[in-house]
């Protein structure tokens, strides 16, 4: 059986460690600092298996030696930003969970594919293609398929329909400035600007944009953890089956839609190699617009990185 090893024991990494022994992809590792708490975690969950008839084993440890040759690590270590701290602060204290644990794993499991869950999100996938000096292909980040995935739960709601008529596609930057592509996303076929006035639509696009918050808001004590373990399960399932399955990701752009040497989110194939190849949609004007803003934004957040010296 395959093997993923999930760095982060917390809500998140739990709860994707859930998602993926429910669906019998790979024997699962959960790995955290804190003594018994993945260990808790796991055994909890390994004794679920009998109850739906699955064979998946839950390994809980705080040894990265029980990560040896995992075929897919996801990180979700890290901790979330508090009122008043800075976005610098986030990222120095996460880049330094995030990097630490990159290069453990990677000593482990030197043919694995990295997914890459903590925030920021494109900054802490791009210190981690940095740190391990792996390809772009292997080290992925986790992103737009959450903000799409909300979206179209926004849109099923808003509409009346089945969310299996939804498609929409969020790319760009994770964080304020994402941009949701109302032009290619659709309701059974029709585009979104012909289904909803234009007034609905822009509700539903900055829902979109503040739904990590609202759910922050609601919580007071968390954040969202069902949507964005999901959202890393989708993934691994594509990376493990070799699907070939386009969603919205961030990778390391070379050329593409413009962008050089940065993570982005962009439409990209997932297969057994795993990030294989990033689809370009042609963008109108607005779009290009929209796109440029969120790509400045994860640029300044990239260059806060670079000026810690991380």
């Amino acid at each position: 059986m395959k093997k993923i090893s999930i760095i982060g024991a917390g809500n998140t990494g739990a709860t994707t460690a859930h998602w993926l022994a429910e669906r019998e992809l790979a024997d699962v590792v959960l790995l955290d600092v804190v003594e018994g708490m993945p260990q808790g975690k796991s055994l909890d969950l390994l004794e679920a298996m009998p109850i739906i008839g699955k064979d998946t084993h839950v390994l809980g440890t705080n040894n990265y030696e029980d990560t040896n040759n995992s075929d897919i690590i996801i990180i979700t270590a890290g901790i979330a930003r508090k009122p008043g701290m800075s976005r610098e602060d986030l990222l120095k204290t996460n880049a330094g969970i995030v990097g630490k644990a990159a290069l453990e794993t990677l000593k482990h499991s030197p043919n694995a594919i990295f997914i890459v869950l903590t925030n920021p999100l494109d900054t802490i996938a791009y210190l981690t293609l940095k740190k391990t000096g792996l390809p772009r292909e292997r080290v992925i980040g986790q992103a737009g398929i959450l903000d799409s995935a909300r979206m179209r739960a926004f849109v099923a709601l808003e509409a009346g329909v089945s969310v299996e008529n939804v498609q929409c596609y969020v790319l760009g930057g994770h964080g304020d400035e994402m941009v949701p592509l109302t032009r290619h996303s659709n309701i059974a076929g029709i585009p979104l600007r012909d289904y909803f006035p234009a007034d609905k639509l822009n509700a539903i696009v900055e829902r979109t944009r503040k739904g990590g918050g609202e759910i922050v808001g609601l919580l007071k004590t968390g954040s969202a953890f069902y949507a964005p373990a999901m959202a890393c399960t989708q993934m691994a399932e594509a990376i493990l089956k070799d699907k070939k399955l386009i969603v919205p990701c961030a990778t390391l752009m070379q050329g593409e839609y413009g962008l050089h040497d940065m993570y982005f989110g962009a439409p990209v194939m997932l297969g057994a190699g795993g990030m294989e190849k990033v689809v370009e949609y042609e963008l109108d004007a607005d779009e290009k617009a929209l796109f440029e803003k969120s790509a400045a934004s994860v640029r300044e957040s990239h260059e806060a990185l670079k000026s810690l010296g991380l």
